[in-house]
C-alpha cells in the first residue's frame, strides 16, 4: 500500500469514526430524552408556592447527559423531553413546554458550559450555581413579561385569577410583580438546587456508563 492510499484510508477511519461518534452522542442524547420525559410524569405541586409550580426531576436527566456529552447535548436533551411531553402529554397549548424547555436549558447550559472548560469537582459546582442564578433570574423576566400574560390569553384566565391562586398560598401575593418575585423565583432557586445536588449524587456512579 502506498502513501497515497494509507493517507486515503486513514481519512476514510476518521470519518468513520466521526460518524460512529456522532450517532453514539444521539442516541443517548434520544435515550435520556425519553428517560427525562418519564421522569416528567411524576411531578408535584409545593405547598408554600402557587399550584400551577409543580416540582419533578427530569431536569436531573438533563444535567448528567450534558455534564458527559456536553452542553448542546443538555439542549437536545431538553427538546426530546418536550417534544415527547407536547405531543403526547400537553394540556397548555405547549406553553407549559416551552417554559420547562428554557428553564431546563437555562440551567443546564451555563452549568455543562463551564464545566467542560475544566473537568472539577469545583467548576461542577460553580457552573451547577451559576445556571441555577441565570434560570431563575431570567425565567423571572419571561414568566413577568411572557409566559403569564401569554398562558392567560391563550386560556381566557383573568390575569387576576392567577393572581389569586398565589394570594391564596401568600397574602403578600398581590399583582403579577410579588408573584414572581414571591414564588415563580424562590421556586426555581429551590429546583436548581435540588437538581445540581441530585447530579451530584449521581454523576460519579453514573459517569462510566454515559461515556461507553
Amino acid at each position: 500500500m502506498d502513501s497515497r492510499q494509507m493517507q486515503n484510508s486513514t481519512g476514510k477511519d476518521a470519518v468513520l469514526g466521526r460518524e460512529e461518534v456522532n450517532v453514539k452522542t444521539l442516541t443517548k442524547i434520544s435515550v435520556l430524552g425519553v428517560i427525562a420525559f418519564i421522569v416528567m410524569y411524576f411531578e408535584f405541586p409545593l405547598p408554600m408556592f402557587v399550584s400551577f409550580l409543580k416540582l419533578d426531576f427530569s431536569d436531573v436527566p438533563t444535567m448528567l447527559g450534558a455534564f458527559a456529552l456536553g452542553p448542546w447535548a443538555g439542549i437536545g436533551i431538553q427538546l426530546v423531553k418536550n417534544l415527547l411531553h407536547g405531543i403526547l402529554k400537553s394540556q397548555t397549548a405547549m406553553v407549559g413546554e416551552i417554559a420547562n424547555f428554557l428553564t431546563g436549558s437555562l440551567l443546564v447550559f451555563p452549568a455543562a458550559y463551564i464545566y467542560q472548560k475544566k473537568k472539577t469537582l469545583k467548576t461542577a459546582i460553580l457552573g451547577m450555581a451559576v445556571g441555577t442564578v441565570t434560570m431563575a433570574v431570567v425565567m423571572s423576566a419571561a414568566n413577568y413579561f411572557i409566559l403569564v400574560p401569554l398562558y392567560a390569553k391563550i386560556f381566557g384566565i383573568p390575569l387576576d385569577a392567577i393572581i389569586g391562586m398565589g394570594t391564596a398560598v401568600n397574602p403578600r401575593i398581590v399583582d403579577l410583580k410579588t408573584l414572581v418575585v414571591l414564588s415563580v423565583l424562590p421556586f426555581n432557586v429551590l429546583k436548581g438546587i435540588i437538581v445540581s445536588v441530585l447530579t451530584f449524587l449521581l454523576y460519579k456512579k453514573l459517569s462510566p456508563m454515559l461515556h461507553k
